[in-house]
């Protein structure tokens, strides 16, 4: 991300406390080539720039990444009067014309709410500003677009929401701010589920007010059967405690708004005292990897009963043994693979580096975490 908004103009100095200073593109600039890898923020938020710039951008990136759903939002590029390489998937080049001035468009945002996230973070920047409506189906992943709105709004840029599912952005400036990032919480639950899965505890900081979808997330582990309790600490502020001592149980969850949590779910039912049913995750075909079929051939590989369904999993536990985890490349299955580790012996990951995507010591952390040298 920082290479490819360093491309369109931006320009980043580490500062010597640790901070990172960023510097705007006056004008964003084009003629570049932006290397996406397998990064869904990457391949969507930087397009929506690039329509803004010439000349012309070009986005190349991991050989799996032209799997990973972009139509949607290079046709909506595309309807601004952006120029947009077919077919609309990596590699695609975007570029900027004297008719993209923004104003109404539609996006069709049901494989991923990025699309809409992109399109909004871009739209203080069109001449005219833009309205954006999801014209499709289902809109998964509500609360990120939310924070979206949310982060835009402490810089002054207004964002209004006329009618459900539709987006009003006025052109303007967007106010320089200094802010402290928000760790990610989906992480953090998935280091709290090895507590679930264990019969253990854990506490980490947990934010009483956040852009992210705090009680989603929580909400998820509880489902399980976690035990929650919230306390206070003079350092690091509110803390939440997950504890396993009851057990995993069986549970019915729809995912649609923190889909992320997908595999770290599908461990849990693994592992439960019954049948799960997951649900409302449709789109996470389109993330990493196809997250939905993924999961059943690994976790089917190790022993576990799961069939996928229009919109999930459902998950049968059943006498588990080791194996290999193929992780394809994607964080969120190798932290599903972990959890199952703790419990069921001989399962070994092929590939844990994918996890430096969301946490670059993850091995180091889960090792400190349970006690064992890495």
């Amino acid at each position: 991300m920082r290479a490819g908004l360093t491309t369109l103009g931006a320009t980043f100095t580490d500062l010597p406390d640790g901070r990172l200073q960023v510097q705007p593109a006056t004008a964003l600039q084009g003629g570049g080539t932006i290397n996406c890898g397998l990064a869904g923020t990457v391949m969507r938020f930087l397009p929506a720039l690039a329509a803004l710039a010439t000349p012309a951008t070009a986005f190349i990136g991991d050989e799996a990444a032209s799997q990973r759903p972009l139509a949607g939002l290079l046709a909506a590029l595309a309807a601004l009067g952006a120029e947009v390489s077919e077919p609309y998937h990596l590699p695609v080049s975007v570029g900027g014309a004297p008719s993209v001035l923004g104003g109404p468009v539609m996006v069709d945002a049901s494989v991923s709410s990025q699309f809409v996230s992109a399109l909004l973070l871009a739209a203080p920047r069109f001449p005219n500003g833009l309205e954006i409506t999801h014209s499709g189906g289902s809109l998964p992943s509500l609360p990120h677009i939310e924070m979206t709105a949310a982060m835009l709004a402490r810089r002054g840029v207004r964002v209004d929401k006329p009618r459900p599912c539709t987006w009003r952005v006025a052109p303007g400036a967007i106010a320089a701010l200094d802010e402290v990032i928000e760790p990610d919480l989906t992480n953090a639950a998935t280091l709290l589920a090895a507590a679930l899965v264990t019969g253990g505890e854990l506490s980490t900081a947990w934010p009483e007010v956040s852009v992210q979808a705090t009680d989603d997330l929580a909400g998820v582990l509880a489902a399980f059967g976690a035990r929650l309790a919230y306390s206070s600490d003079p350092v690091a502020g509110r803390l939440l405690t997950v504890s396993g001592v009851d057990g995993v149980r069986g549970a019915n969850v729809d995912l649609h708004a923190v889909s992320e949590l997908t595999p770290v779910a599908a461990a849990l039912a693994a592992v439960a005292d019954g049948p799960s049913v997951i649900r409302g995750v449709a789109h996470i075909r389109g993330h990493e990897t196809d997250r939905m079929a993924a999961l059943a051939e690994e976790l089917g590989a190790l022993g576990v009963g799961v069939e996928e369904t229009t919109d999930g999993l459902v998950v049968t536990p059943a006498s588990r043994h080791g194996g290999t985890f193929h992780t394809r490349a994607d964080h969120r299955l190798a932290h599903a693979a972990a959890l199952l580790g703790l419990v069921t012996p001989g399962v070994e990951l092929d590939d844990v580096s994918c996890t430096t995507k969301t946490l670059p010591d993850f091995v180091g952390t889960w090792s400190r975490l349970i006690g064992a040298s890495s």
